[in-house]
């Protein structure tokens, strides 16, 4: 299968703390990948040296076949382009409306007209699942749940190709967070999309992973099929997949699929 992200010898040192060591790592085509591992194992600043915000010491990333770190300053907007990310926070400006959020990349980078990029907006909000009411409010004004989606529409602004997603869940209850985890795989199959998410949640690595990547020891310590990894014997994978709430989060999951 065809990877549209590539990492390959990355290393990320700050000072004498080395977090990443002759790291490896591939992103397939059509695939969501879960990156796990413990704190301090370094998973965001992995997902922010694989979308350029974050320039590693070394190694090579390349993203939709582009080398992320040897672009002009053109290819770079156009790699751009091609990716949408989610940040933890949502990251949304905070003087704009929610659809003024989602319009923005579509004038600053799609060249539109504002009432065109507004009018695109709404149809991204429509894809979260956020009516034209939650589009004219504040940020501050939305539950934590909407503004995930928010951030979700903003980061599907220009029809990207990989999405990234920063624990997607994080401050969710467990209802919200299972609707954000199925609006995920939704949007995949409907879109075609990768998905590189970061995330601690174990339901939703049950729920929508294809494949996951264990970071441990400053690399990737294995990856593969939930199921392969979940049987490892290395104790502290097995610990984090077969302890009570990896089995709790396996058998809601299970309980889902007999429903």
């Amino acid at each position: 299968m065809d990877a549209v992200l590539e990492i390959r010898g990355l290393v990320n040192r700050f000072g004498q703390q080395v977090v990443h060591e002759e790291l490896d790592l591939d992103l397939r085509r059509h695939e969501i990948l879960g990156v796990v591992g413990g704190s301090g194992a370094g998973k965001s600043l992995l997902l922010r040296s694989s979308v350029g915000l974050h320039r590693p010491t070394a190694g090579t990333v390349r993203l939709l076949g582009e080398d992320v770190w040897n672009l002009t300053p053109r290819g770079r907007t156009k790699l751009e382009r091609g990716m949408g990310v989610l940040f933890q926070s949502g990251a949304l400006f905070t003087s704009l409306t929610v659809q003024e959020n989602v319009a923005l990349p579509l004038i600053e980078h799609g060249g539109l007209r504002r009432a065109d990029a507004e009018y695109l907006a709404l149809q991204k909000l429509a894809l979260v699942n956020l009516s034209g009411e939650a589009a004219c409010k504040y940020p501050a004004e939305l539950s934590g749940g909407m503004v995930k989606r928010a951030g979700l529409a903003r980061a599907l602004a220009m029809d990207p190709r990989v999405l990234f997603l920063d624990e997607p869940t994080a401050g969710l209850d467990p209802i919200g967070a299972a609707a954000f985890d199925r609006l995920i795989v939704t949007l995949r199959d409907a879109l075609g999309l990768t998905v590189f998410v970061v995330t601690h949640d174990l339901d939703t690595i049950y729920a929508i992973c294809d494949r996951v990547a264990v970071l441990a020891k400053k690399k990737v310590l294995m990856e593969g099929r939930l199921e392969e990894i979940a049987n490892s014997d290395d104790p502290w994978v097995r610990e984090y997949f077969r302890g009570p709430r990896g089995r709790a989060a396996d058998n809601t999951t299970a309980d889902a699929a007999e429903w």
